[in-house]
């Protein structure tokens, strides 16, 4: 009897202290299919359970930094969307590999290693998110539905399991990035995390801030495409001031009257202006409607590459990912569970996915009050979410500036224009850099991060 109430106390206690526990599973991959020889750097992709009864399982890819793991941050990334899978960061904008600029010869495509990689100076978590994204998959259909509430109570959740399945991590500096659409959730899920410390929630996540790239932020964003179009010399000096005068600043189609015949002609006008404008980067070459294209079945996608997209067309250019990673040798090596997603899509159109908010600004406000370092970037040709929309929300959380707007370099050369503020936010453009900047300036994206990461004026 002594011994069974021993044993009882044993399992109640290990019950009480292990409410995080998760059926995660995780593996190292030291071979990529493509990639010559053994990864030269650390890579584990594996899945972990949150949610009620792990329904949602989320996958993961987990880049150990390639200087001093045991001291350096570690970093969460989300790619945009949403529904975009994270290899779009890992793979085009910030990891230690990417796809080899040569033409598609219909094999296998080339892994080479990039010197340009964030993961010289940080781990990095790249996480597919939310559900549906990538390879996280749901195992019920209730599961498949998720809110942006519920996709930043997810990452939070991933996080506290990840650290204590990876407690040699918990104490090295932790920062949240993303870019585009993650511009809504990295805000609150860094909120998240810091309520949860001062809760007492376990692990203790050692948070120090976040880093944002051309982030959606707040409902009026768009009204500053038309401010861009002017400065970018795409509309006329003459029809900018006409559309500010008819339309008052305001020119989202569902607040503008249809009694308000001078605003709808001034806009139809700017549509035409700017109708075949690539606007991720609105110097590159116009290739159609991403919406359309990224609808359409693989191997349909493949056959509507045209001459031009083999050299010039960076969308097609980024269908490489297709031809590799549905692979049944790429998938083995990257320890995907089988029969768990069919066909793997880099942009699901698809998802269960319900939008809520649409102003993060307050958390913005809320972290700025709490002393979090922040980095907020703008690549300065991007049409969707200009850098002047960035700016006025940046500008409108009211802290003093520090280091007044001045110019950025690398290599002697102006590499962007940057500003600091008193609540421990820095603000840059990255000049000639698009919607993801990392993936038209890698080289001077690492060294504005590097600078900034280590506590150095960029």
């Amino acid at each position: 009897m002594y011994w069974l109430l021993i044993f009882i106390v044993i399992i109640c206690f290990h019950a009480s202290t292990s409410t995080l526990t998760s059926n995660s599973s995780a593996g190292r991959v030291e071979y990529l299919p493509g990639f010559q020889g053994p990864l030269p750097f650390y890579l584990e992709t594996g899945y972990v359970g949150v949610d009620e009864n792990e329904d949602v399982q989320l996958f993961y890819y987990f880049i150990r930094s390639e200087s001093d793991p045991d001291h350096d941050p570690v970093m969460l990334w989300l790619t945009g969307g949403p529904g975009c899978s994270s290899i779009s960061g890992l793979l085009y904008e910030n990891g230690p590999i990417k796809f080899e600029d040569t033409h598609y010869n219909g094999s296998l495509p080339t892994l080479v290693s990039t010197p340009n990689s964030w993961t010289k100076i940080a781990s990095i978590i790249f996480l597919d998110l939310p559900v549906g994204t990538g390879f996280s998959y749901a195992r019920t259909a209730q599961a498949s539905h998720s809110t942006d509430i519920q996709l930043c109570d997810q990452a939070y959740e991933f996080m506290r399991k990840w650290f204590e399945s990876h407690p040699e991590f918990v104490s090295n500096p932790f920062y949240i990035g993303g870019d585009s659409y993650s511009g809504v959730p990295v805000p609150i899920i860094t909120s998240l995390i810091s309520d949860g410390n001062e809760v007492g929630n376990k692990p203790y996540i050692n948070l120090k801030g976040y880093v944002l790239g051309n982030p959606l932020t707040f409902p009026e964003e768009s009204n500053y495409q038309i401010r861009f179009a002017n400065g970018m010399g795409l509309i006329s000096d003459e029809l900018y001031k006409s559309l500010f005068r008819t339309c008052r600043g305001e020119y989202r189609s569902e607040y503008i009257s249809t009694s308000n015949a001078g605003c709808l002609q001034n806009i139809e006008l700017y549509q035409k202006c700017i109708d075949g404008i690539e606007q991720p980067h609105v110097l590159e070459p116009y290739c159609g409607d991403p919406r359309e294209f990224l609808i359409l079945p693989t191997q349909e996608r493949l056959k509507e590459q045209r001459p031009l997209s083999k050299y010039e067309c960076r969308m097609y250019r980024t269908q490489l990912v297709y031809y590799w990673i549905n692979e049944a040798s790429v998938r083995e090596a990257l320890h995907i569970r089988k029969g768990t997603i069919t066909e793997w899509i880099r942009c699901s159109s698809d998802l269960n996915f319900t939008i809520t908010l649409n102003d993060v600004r307050p958390y913005h406000q809320k972290l700025s009050m709490k002393g979090y370092r922040s980095l907020v970037y703008s690549g300065d040709h991007d049409m969707l979410i200009p850098h002047h929309s960035t700016q006025a929300w940046v500008k409108d959380l009211n802290y003093s500036v520090i280091d007044q707007w001045r110019s950025w370099k690398h290599n002697e050369q102006i590499a962007g224009y940057t500003e600091s503020y008193s609540n421990m936010m820095t603000f840059a453009t990255v000049k000639g850099g698009g919607h993801t900047a990392p993936e038209y300036k890698p080289e001077e994206c690492v060294v504005m991060f590097k600078r900034w990461i280590s506590y150095q004026p960029l």
